[in-house]
């Protein structure tokens, strides 16, 4: 909650990949909230009143979840709207001619993204989708402990150096500074 508040200011990449996270560790502790007390919240040694924050943070993911039927699988409704909010803008930022670094990064990053796609079998899920997959597919290898080929090190680093491009654009639009260009 805290750290999802902190992040969503700051980078909008880092907190959908936080937010998808703590959707696998609320579906790992079977959406009781007794375990996640248990679990998670009681880790952090908070103040009761910080605590009972947190515990109704986790309760209203929790009656999301079921509402939405992502208990098993998929993500939450928010979670879906930031992806299409990031594509939406990734569309845009590629058909204005004055973003040229912007359309460089996408395009080195593009053969990382089709050969992603090939693998997955996923022709449905677009092209921010599949870079938000591969990273957090990445996280989940690395909490795991297992190896990283060099190859699949390397796809990470250009996928997230396109990611931490549109995630600063994104904190821009927020702001009403991204295309101020168009208004001098």
């Amino acid at each position: 909650m805290i750290i999802a508040s902190e992040k969503r200011k700051t980078n909008i990449a880092e907190y959908l990949l936080y937010m998808w996270h703590i959707e696998d560790l609320i579906r790992a502790n079977n959406l009781d909230i007794d375990l996640i007390k248990k679990n998670i919240i009681d880790r952090y040694n908070l103040s009761p009143e910080k605590a009972r924050e947190m515990t109704e943070w986790y309760e209203s993911l929790i009656d999301m979840m079921r509402r939405e039927g992502v208990e098993k699988s998929g993500h939450l409704q928010m979670n879906r709207n930031i992806i299409s909010e990031l594509a939406r803008l990734h569309q845009t930022l590629l058909a204005d001619p004055a973003f040229p670094e912007y359309s460089k990064e996408f395009y080195n990053t593009l053969p990382f993204i089709v050969e992603l796609r090939a693998k997955a079998g996923d022709a449905k899920a677009g092209e921010i989708e599949t870079c938000f997959n591969a990273l957090y597919g990445l996280l989940m290898l690395k909490l795991q402990g297992k190896e990283i080929s060099p190859e699949t090190a390397k796809a990470a680093e250009t996928i997230s150096h396109f990611l931490a491009t549109l995630a600063h654009d994104f904190a821009l639009d927020e702001k009403d500074q991204l295309f101020k260009h168009n208004n001098d």
